[in-house]
């Protein structure tokens, strides 16, 4: 946030001006008052500003014990509690640890994430798209292990929940685990009112598909059914860009990302390694969001 820049003290005036202009220099009782008010000018510039900045934090911030609260409410089929500094699952598997201990960068939280990591960062919801800030990626850092505790951990469990969902004239295969079926079932209800909006959508770049993310180890979120590609036409990605993340801009309508957002999706938009045409079911990153009061127009 920037500083508005503050104006001069006001000027002393009446007789303590004549004073001045008597002696050639301000009188003593004028250089005490000038001396005050330059105080009470600084000082009151200052708390206001703490204030916003305080303001700006609190909007923003939710705690780790918030986040995890909402992770579980995501997907209550499949979490059974928190406990301490573990996960506790339903399908009667070892724990999972929230928080490895490990200090981590950014390169090193999307190639080996824990839960907390994919956590920290909250994605911002809202009918506005800029080009992200360096390594702001809110969900693309995505906990491996946990998400093949919710989906599968290989492409034969992952079929097993795979069904379809008709997507303007295609016959998609998605999962139905935690309702992200049902989900994208509503999106499409909800875009078929915007026939405008078709070209974009259709034909779509794909769905499920077991195969690690490109340049990377981990696996996409379309290894378990969970993620959609729209009309490649109109995308735009960091790595065909010409200029990496640097190329940022976006073509598809925003009207597009809302509807979407509204039904627990996150878009591949608002990361730094922008990815346009990607669309991922994790509503808990859009519950935290919500929460957080996280605004992608800046408000």
């Amino acid at each position: 946030m920037t500083a508005n820049g503050r104006s001069a003290p006001p000027r002393p005036c009446g007789r303590l001006l004549r004073g001045a202009d008597r002696y050639g220099r301000p009188s003593q009782r004028s250089a005490r008052v000038e001396a005050r008010v330059r105080r009470q000018a600084l000082t009151g510039a200052s708390a206001l500003l703490l204030a916003l900045l305080a303001g700006k934090a609190t909007a923003g911030e939710s705690s780790l014990s918030e986040k995890l609260s909402l992770l579980a409410k995501a997907y209550p089929d499949a979490i059974e509690r928190i406990d301490g500094n573990i996960l506790v699952l339903r399908d009667g598997g070892a724990p999972l640890d929230i928080d490895d201990g490990k200090k981590k960068s950014h390169a090193e939280k999307l190639a080996a994430a824990d839960i907390e990591d994919s956590l920290s960062q909250i994605y911002p919801l809202g009918a506005c798209a800029k080009a992200p800030a360096v390594d702001f990626d809110p969900g693309r850092i995505r906990s491996e292990a946990l998400l093949k505790r919710l989906y599968g951990s290989s492409a034969t469990a992952v079929r097993r929940d795979l069904v379809t969902v008709d997507w303007f004239g295609e016959r998609l295969r998605v999962t139905r685990k935690h309702g992200t079926a049902a989900a994208l079932k509503a999106i499409a209800a909800d875009l078929s009112r915007h026939a405008e909006l078709k070209r974009y959508l259709s034909p779509s770049a794909g769905t499920f598909n077991w195969r690690p993310i490109a340049g990377a180890a981990t696996l996409s979120v379309h290894s378990f059914g969970a993620a959609i590609d729209l009309n490649t036409g109109f995308a735009d990605y960091w790595r065909w860009s010409g200029k990496g993340v640097h190329g940022y801009r976006n073509r598809y309508p925003l009207d597009i990302v809302e509807i979407f957002e509204k039904h627990g999706f996150i878009w591949g938009g608002r990361w730094y390694h922008f990815d346009t045409m990607h669309f991922e079911y994790r509503p808990e990153l859009i519950a935290i969001a919500r929460a957080a009061g996280a605004d992608a127009c800046g408000h």
